[in-house]
């Protein structure tokens, strides 16, 4: 698949905001932001929503006609993408009541930031099942892609929400702790996607024709120009340099960060080597979503003459 700069700004940016509004609520129902200031919290949940604004203004430049963008709401009943930008929506408004209730203290504080957290996992969710609802792409349609969208939010929220408690001087040594270990749940998580992706599965040239005892081969292409098929689902990039990116991918959005929170979490460290650990992450989430849909291999290239999904 061709990787839209676009889409890739939108899932990674979106995802580290709705991953930090998790930790924000989080925060309120488990009492680990008991310390923050109010003001606090509320620029915690303002980053939170910019960075969500970001990814869904960023979404709509991938549009081939962005002013209709309001028809992604009409399909709800059958269509993620649709599901994805009613909750997105809808979470503002909520997200709102939320930081009202911080800064006065309303009773109701709790139930808000519970309804904050619901509905980012839900709108996270919704957007990872826009591509693992896709049979045509064995890469893709596969639960460990909701359960890798959900982990990378939280990673990247998280380690965002330590940078900003770090800044404020409010800093806990358990979050450092659990972040880490998130990290590494994800870092296994994703080895096993690796692994799993390899393997030889999905649709042949042979079974997606029904000549299942004999080789099958193209004889003679189905158009003699370029098509939108071939640009957006024969996107091609050479194995050895998937394989090199994968390894940097790794090695930027696992090790070199989770390095760095281990240093802080040692003591030999500065805090503001968080927000360094962030920004290499990032960098790293945009690599990682670039190989998401660099290495998938929709079904319909089989019929371009590719011998195997």
């Amino acid at each position: 698949m061709h990787p839209a700069f676009s889409v890739l700004i939108f899932t990674v940016t979106s995802g580290a905001g709705y991953g930090l509004l998790a930790w924000l609520g989080a925060g309120q129902l488990l009492g680990y932001t008991q310390t923050y200031m109010e003001g606090q919290q509320v620029i915690l949940g303002v980053i939170a929503m910019v960075l969500v604004s970001i990814g869904l203004v960023s979404s709509t430049l991938h549009l081939a006609s962005p002013k209709n963008a309001w028809r992604s709401f009409s399909r709800f009943r059958t269509s993620w993408l649709s599901r994805e930008a009613v909750f997105a929506i809808i979470l503002y408004p909520v997200a709102a009541l939320y930081g009202a209730a911080i800064f006065w203290q309303w009773s109701s504080i709790d139930i808000l930031a519970g309804l904050s957290i619901i509905l980012a996992l839900i709108t996270l969710f919704t957007t990872s099942m826009i591509y693992a609802s896709l049979k045509t792409i064995r890469q893709w349609n596969t639960p460990m892609v909701p359960a890798l969208f959900m982990a990378y939010a939280l990673i990247s929220g998280g380690l965002l929400f330590l940078a900003v408690s770090g800044f404020f001087g409010s800093l806990k040594p358990q979050l450092l702790a659990v972040v880490m270990g998130l990290i590494v749940i994800t870092l296994a998580l994703k080895l096993v996607y690796f692994f799993w992706q390899g393997k030889p599965q999905g649709a042949t040239i042979q079974t997606a024709t029904g000549f299942s005892q004999a080789s099958v081969r193209l004889l003679d292409a189905g158009h003699s120009a370029p098509t939108f098929l071939n640009r957006e689902f024969g996107y091609q990039v050479a194995a050895d340099l998937l394989l090199r990116l994968r390894i940097v991918m790794t090695l930027v959005t696992f090790i070199l960060p989770l390095g760095l929170v281990y240093w802080v979490f040692d003591g030999a460290g500065r805090v503001e080597l968080l927000a360094l650990a962030w920004s290499i992450m990032m960098a790293g989430l945009l690599l990682e979503r670039w190989l998401f849909f660099a290495e998938a291999r929709h079904v319909v290239r089989l019929y371009q003459g590719e011998q195997r999904t």
